[in-house]
């Protein structure tokens, strides 16, 4: 009898021990940007491993649905390619801390089965095919590009986002950077009126319908580009050079942005003057946005700890993922924003 009543007691000192373990655990949800994804991704599993009571849902649903996720406050925290400008911040509940996390090219990929070699793509030749005045790749634009390159008579199939991106906002800023024509007609931002094209929703959206169009170009992140084979195209940048889409070629087009963005991280890093001759002139910052303060004292502590994560001994692992890590000035910047978190309006 007494054996029986020491293990019912263990048993219930067990229940007791295991529920007091579960609800020790904090739960951190955060969500946005597919761009940022595969490095998100690493980066939860990563501070994951060394902090088992923290758990981290990321849910990859475009940087205009973080937005509204971090607005609605249904999220703790979103990630967004395309910056808050200060209207839109008064516009959200309370006061927003808003960061670069990482950089990365936004790559032109293309579904042309027979080019065995890079395609390469001037800027006219890119808004061109994109305002869908260049319709054939056999288009002579194209061809000035691609000198001694037999392209297939083939029309073009332009294939973009059709949910809110600041992938989009990237790339769209830089073609209304680098051509009048789109700039008045189109413009920028997270969402446009597409003048020619298909849609795909979220990055793998994109790659989804590339993989399955011959003839079909659209713009993913690089990652996203190479887990699915595809190729990416060499950018002519302001140097007149063809640049590929790397870490190394973003990490280029930051640092000639370096003084400007250490007053202000959201000003676009596309389209880099010509001193810089090895940048891609498609690259962009990714941005995370945290609610200043907030009530609950262990969940704002564990947010704090994996963004302190993220800028600091995570950012190796997102030059070992094709992103850009951020330069120290960068990096001191998201510190001192970073401090000002509060739980309670108290200091964490």
């Amino acid at each position: 009898m007494h054996r029986k009543l020491r293990a019912a007691s263990l048993l219930t000192l067990a229940t007791i021990a295991l529920t007091a373990c579960k609800s020790n655990n904090v739960q951190i949800s955060g969500a946005g940007s597919t761009f940022v994804y595969p490095v998100m991704t690493r980066w939860v599993q990563d501070f994951q491993q060394s902090h088992p009571s923290v758990q981290i849902n990321y849910q990859s649903i475009g940087s205009g649905g973080g937005v509204q996720q971090v607005k609605s406050k249904t999220v703790d925290f979103g990630a967004t390619d395309a910056p808050l400008a200060d209207q839109q911040l008064a516009g959200m509940p309370g006061n927003m801390i808003q960061i670069p996390e990482t950089a990365g090219p936004v790559c032109i990929t293309y579904n042309l089965p027979g080019l065995q070699q890079p395609l390469q793509l001037s800027p006219e030749s890119l808004a061109g095919i994109f305002m869908g005045t260049v319709k054939n790749w056999q288009d002579s634009m194209i061809a000035k590009d691609n000198p001694g390159v037999t392209l297939p008579k083939q029309d073009i199939v332009v294939v973009h986002r059709a949910d809110g991106s600041g992938t989009t906002n990237a790339f769209t800023t830089y073609l209304s950077a680098v051509n009048n024509d789109w700039q008045s007609k189109v413009g920028k931002g997270n969402s446009v009126s597409w003048p020619v094209g298909l849609g795909g929703k979220g990055s793998e959206g994109v790659t989804g319908q590339l993989k399955q169009s011959p003839g079909a170009i659209g713009y993913v992140e690089l990652t996203y580009a190479q887990q699915n084979h595809l190729p990416v195209a060499k950018i002519k940048n302001q140097a007149g050079n063809y640049i590929a889409p790397t870490a190394q070629s973003t990490t280029a087009a930051i640092n000639a942005f370096t003084a400007q963005l250490v007053v202000d991280p959201r000003i676009p890093i596309v389209n880099p003057p010509a001193a810089a001759t090895d940048a891609y002139p498609i690259s962009t910052l990714t941005f995370l946005l945290i609610p200043q303060d907030g009530s609950d004292k262990a969940k704002r502590s564990a947010l704090k700890s994996f963004i302190q994560y993220v800028i600091t001994d995570g950012q190796p692992t997102a030059g070992s993922l094709n992103y850009a890590p951020l330069p120290d000035g960068v990096k001191s910047y998201d510190q001192q924003q970073l401090n000002k978190m509060t739980a309670d309006g108290q200091a964490l």
